[in-house]
């Protein structure tokens, strides 16, 4: 019996155009202000850090990590220091209404069925859980975050690792096979059905999805039957 959906963002919620168009060039284009007005704080400084021991790089100035950074923006690489500045870059653009976070019509639908429901509802993703928090608290469809009972990000684990599966369940006190895990990414979903999930795979013609062998696939959350 499924008494937990646990849920991707990009993909799966919502479209990684949104993410991939208009959240990475952001954090690009302001990565160099904000690093120059925020560095010398407590809470920045360590993330610089962080970047630096990630990256080997020995330079104590900033230019060195900017470049690196915007390298694995364009690599969209899954680095927490990464993840955890673009949230925070991130935040002043939807305070200033820059954009609004995409939700596909389904999504919104369906989760708010279940929310009404009292199913347990978590997001896994590879954006630090303030960014997710940014993200579902500015939708298109409003503010949604109250729907969430728990926010997982890759200071869990790697989503390709089983074991970032197993500590989740651990940590929201559910057996594994008690979890449906709602993805649009072939090795996130190997990893959670490894740990003893269940899957389904979100397989979306807007952002180019190829269905993955070994989990069935869904074209939209009204697919979906718990």
């Amino acid at each position: 019996m499924i008494k937990a959906i646990l849920v991707d963002i990009e993909g799966t919620t919502s479209s990684i155009s949104f993410v991939r168009d208009v959240l990475f060039p952001y954090a690009y284009d302001a990565l160099p202000a904000f690093l120059a007005a925020h560095a010398a704080e407590p809470d920045v400084a360590e993330l610089v850090q962080q970047v630096r021991d990630e990256g080997g790089l020995t330079d104590t100035d900033l230019e060195p990590v900017v470049d690196l950074l915007r390298r694995w923006i364009r690599e969209d690489r899954k680095s927490t220091p990464l993840k955890t500045l673009q949230g925070m870059i991130w935040e002043a653009g939807y305070a200033d209404g820059a954009y609004k976070a995409h939700l596909y019509d389904d999504a919104w639908r369906v989760l708010k069925a279940w929310h009404d429901r009292r199913m347990k509802l978590y997001v896994y993703s590879s954006g630090s859980v303030r960014a997710q928090e940014l993200f579902f608290g500015h939708t298109v469809f409003g503010d949604i975050n109250g729907w969430f009972a728990g926010r997982f990000d890759t200071t869990t684990g790697p989503k390709q690792s089983p074991d970032s599966y197993r500590a989740i369940a651990a940590q929201i006190d559910l057996a594994p096979a008690s979890i449906l895990f709602l993805s649009d990414a072939a090795a996130e979903l190997d990893a959670a059905a490894a740990a003893g999930m269940h899957t389904r795979q979100l397989v979306r013609p807007a952002d180019g999805t190829v269905p993955a062998a070994g989990h069935a696939n869904v074209a939209s959350f009204d697919e979906i039957v718990i």
